[in-house]
Parts: structure tokens; C-alpha cells; sequence
């Protein structure tokens, strides 16, 4: 809902808070073409094959025999060829390493130049194609049998198992980072939790069973989805069970339960979600919404006054202690006003939404003694978008497993967003390097420390070194 500038202007003057003055944006036009969209055809199941169409790059893998002391002891005597499927942005390759088939002279010993090392063992798939697969799915939101007719109207025919299970073991691969990233943020001074639904696994014949992501957002942009088959209280004491400092959510009952029997922890709730509890009420008490919306929206405009002069520390607490504790008492006193009034029923929508707010009075005061607490937790939100995107294209979990699994893929992938890293040159150089990385150095290939350490310099695959 959108507050008329004078009307806001007019109510903050009576409660003696000088309005902000805001530019209103630059606009703008925008006209685009797009294509036409087309449904793809159904797909037959069965092992890898590609025809003529299909690209093939060709490398060839050296042999050490003949490029040893005593080449002149070999001969060759044929060659075997490896095929791999790959991947360049919205096209498919095959790899196809030439390797030679050679024999000693005297002895007849025939000997194999060894195929390339490989991120799964015994697969046809080259890392370029496990890192496109998982971008497509999780970033993009492309279903695997999307992606299969894809494959197959590129030529190339694969079952849709075997994407799955692909898809699987990489996944399986990326966890240890997952787990050393979760470490890092409980160390936060200050986290925002949420949890969001997901249908996992069939309950009964016909009716998938309903489970929850929790994502957890640290202080250094970093996320996790952990994946739970309940919304009880006893999740969040399991995940939390390490952390210490400032707990930001939203008005979910199991949170404030669960600091009030911890004393290590600080609960802050969110204002954004106070905000909509008044939208909610707008047709049954429109101008006493207005009216709430507008003073609530002078405590976002002075944060935005505090991002445009980037404000940190302690400048920024005393800019909110001067600017947006004023006006958080005025509201305060506006509500209890609103609560005497005698035509109000308990089950009026604007009641609910006082009653919200005053009984989170405390929780909603944090952020102005601690600058690094967030007004609300809108940028949690933000993040955790992949998930209800992906419900809108693959629907659900066939299984718990599965759930975990996006759980772990997402964590990385949303993190790697929030530091400006191409997902797809992160998964190909943590999929090769993960193999040869110190299990107890896990941390170091987590999106934030990977861009600090490799990311002037990462791993490429054999498609991406073909020509230089």
C-alpha cells in the first residue's frame, strides 16, 4: 500500500516528527521482443548415444611411453576413445580423448594411456555438464525432464535416472562445505531464520508428506537450508543449540520460546512483517492503516538515509537513536491509543494487528540498540526465493533424501549469489578440487572464502581449455 507523501507528512508533524524529505526515483521505459514459446515433445528412455549433429571436440591425451627415454621401444599399435557429455551455456558437447594403444618391442607388453581423471568415478559426464545440470536446475529452475528433452532434441539420448543419480553424487560431494559453512555462521553475532514449507516423500498413497526448509542467514551473507520434516519447536533448538548473540525472525512463536530459555540469546523480531499485519486489516479500518503505515514508513526511510550514507557502527546507532527512536515511541503511544477505542472486537483485523504489535514491543526495540541488527528480514527473504521458484516448477521432494539434498546445492549456490560468483565457475572448480582439498580445510571452498582464495585463478574443464 502506498502512503500519500502529505498525508504522511501531516500525521508525523502532529506527532512532532519532522517529515524526510525523499526525491521521488527516476523512471523509465522499457520495451523488449522475446521468442515465441513452444512446448518440447516426450522423451524415450535409454543409454547414451548422440548422432552426427552433436558437436565433438576431440583431445588428445599424451602418452607418457612414447614421450619417455625410451620411446623409440614402442610402437602404436591403435587407439581407444573416451567419450564424455559437456557442457558450454545452452549447448551440449562431446569430449571425445583420443588415447594410445602401444606395445613394446621386445617384450610385446601392450600398454593403455590411462583416461583422464574424472569428478565421479566410472561416469560418462564431464564436470562442465555436472555444473551446467545443477545451475539449470537449481538457479534457472529447468526440471530435470525439462532438461532431459533438451539432451534429447540436442541428439544426445540419456535415461532421466541417470541425470538423477548424477545430479545425486555431486551433490553428495558438495556437503563437507555445506556443514564447515553452518559452522562459520553460528559464529554470527546476529542471525535471521525463517522456515518455508516443501512437500518431501509420500505420507500416503496419493498425498506427499509436508516438511520445512529453515534457512539461517549469517552476518558475513552466507546461507544455509537445512531441511526438517516438522515446523515444532524443537528444530530450532537443535540448529541453534551452538549460537550466541542476536536472533532476528519473524512473529513465529517457537523463536521467542526458544530465547526466552536461553540466555545467550537476543530476540529481535521484524518490522516488515508488523507492517503487512496492518495491510491485512486495510478494509476494515483504512484510515487507522494509513495512518500506521504511514509512520512505520518513516522508519524505512531513515534507513534508507542510513544506506545512502553508509553508516556503520556507531555512527549508524546514534543516527537511529536520534532519528528512528522518536518516532518508534510515537508509534507505541499511537497503538495504545487505538486500544482504547470501544468500537474495536477482538476479532477485527486491525485489532489482531495491535495486538501483534504491542505484544512484540520489546523484540521490535532491538534494532535500535545493536547497529548491526537489520530493521526487518526482508533480506532472508530475498534469499530464500529459490525455494518457493523451484515448488512453482518441480512441484516437490520424490523423497526426504532429495530434500536434503536441494537443501545442500541451494546453500551454496543462493550464498555464491550473494557475493557477485558465477555459480557455474564455482561448482566447476570445487568439483575438481574438493577430491585433492584437506577434509579439515572444508571452509576454504565455502563461496566466501573460494572467492578470497580461488577465484582469481579456478579450475577449468577440459572444455573450457580446448583452444588456448
Amino acid at each position: 500500500m502506498n502512503i500519500d507523501p502529505a498525508i504522511q507528512a501531516n500525521l508525523l508533524a502532529q506527532l512532532e516528527t519532522p517529515p524526510i524529505a525523499v526525491e521521488p526515483p527516476a523512471t523509465e521505459t522499457i520495451t523488449y521482443q522475446r521468442k515465441k514459446k513452444h512446448r518440447d515433445n516426450s522423451v524415450n528412455d535409454s543409454g547414451l548415444r548422440f548422432d552426427k549433429t552433436v558437436p565433438v571436440e576431440t583431445i588428445q591425451q599424451p602418452c607418457a611411453e612414447l614421450d619417455g627415454e625410451d620411446a623409440d621401444a614402442y610402437e602404436i599399435i591403435g587407439e581407444k576413445k573416451t567419450c564424455r557429455l559437456a557442457q558450454r551455456p545452452g549447448s551440449y558437447v562431446v569430449l571425445e580423448y583420443l588415447r594410445k594403444v602401444v606395445k613394446r618391442k621386445d617384450t610385446q607388453a601392450i600398454v593403455t594411456t590411462p583416461a583422464p581423471a574424472n569428478v565421479l568415478d566410472n561416469s560418462l559426464a564431464d564436470v562442465s555438464f555436472l555444473a551446467g545440470m545443477l545451475v539449470d536446475k537449481f538457479v534457472y529452475h529447468l526440471p530435470l525432464y525439462r532438461q532431459h528433452q533438451r539432451l534429447q532434441q540436442s541428439g544426445i539420448q540419456i535415461s532421466r535416472g541417470t541425470l538423477t543419480n548424477l545430479g545425486h553424487r555431486a551433490i553428495d560431494l558438495l556437503s563437507p562445505i555445506v556443514d564447515a559453512q553452518f559452522q562459520h555462521i553460528l559464529q554470527s553475532k546476529t542471525l535471521a531464520m525463517d522456515e518455508t514449507p516443501i512437500k518431501a516423500g509420500r505420507k500416503t498413497k496419493g498425498k506427499m508428506r509436508q516438511a520445512y526448509f529453515w534457512p539461517i542467514y549469517g552476518e558475513k551473507d552466507e546461507m544455509v537450508f537445512h531441511y526438517a520434516d516438522t515446523r515444532a519447536a524443537r528444530v530450532v533448538h537443535t540448529l541453534l543449540s551452538e549460537f550466541q548473540g542476536t536472533l532476528l525472525t519473524d512473529g513465529y512463536s517457537a523463536y521467542k520460546h526458544y530465547a526466552q530459555k536461553n540466555g545467550n540469546i537476543t530476540h529481535a523480531e521484524c518490522w516488515a512483517h508488523t507492517r503487512r499485519m496492518f495491510e491485512r486489516a486495510e478494509e476494515s479500518e483504512p484510515q487507522a492503516v494509513q495512518d500506521a503505515l504511514a509512520i512505520i514508513g518513516a522508519l524505512y526511510q531513515h534507513e534508507q538515509q542510513i544506506r545512502d550514507k553508509n553508516l556503520e557502527g556507531d555512527a549508524k546507532q546514534a543516527y537511529r537513536t536520534e532519528k528512528s527512536e522518536p518516532i518508534v515511541k510515537q508509534f507505541w503511544a499511537w497503538c495504545e491509543n487505538q486500544c482504547q477505542r470501544s468500537n474495536l472486537l477482538p476479532k477485527d483485523p486491525f485489532a489482531k494487528a495491535l495486538s501483534y504489535a504491542m505484544a512484540r514491543q520489546h523484540a521490535l526495540h532491538v534494532f535500535l540498540s545493536d547497529p548491526e541488527v537489520p530493521i526487518d528480514t526482508n533480506h532472508l527473504e530475498r534469499a530464500l526465493r529459490p525455494i518457493p521458484m523451484g515448488r512453482k516448477n518441480w512441484l516437490f521432494c520424490w523423497t526426504e533424501l532429495g530434500a536434503k539434498q536441494v537443501g545442500i546445492i541451494q546453500s551454496l549456490l543462493v550464498t555464491c549469489k550473494l557475493h557477485g560468483i558465477n555459480p557455474h565457475t564455482y561448482l566447476v572448480d570445487v568439483l575438481q578440487r574438493i577430491s585433492q582439498h584437506p577434509a579439515s580445510k572444508a571452509i576454504e571452498l565455502t563461496p566466501r572464502r573460494w572467492k578470497e582464495q580461488f577465484a582469481e585463478n579456478p579450475l577449468r574443464s577440459d572444455l573450457e581449455t580446448l583452444g588456448q
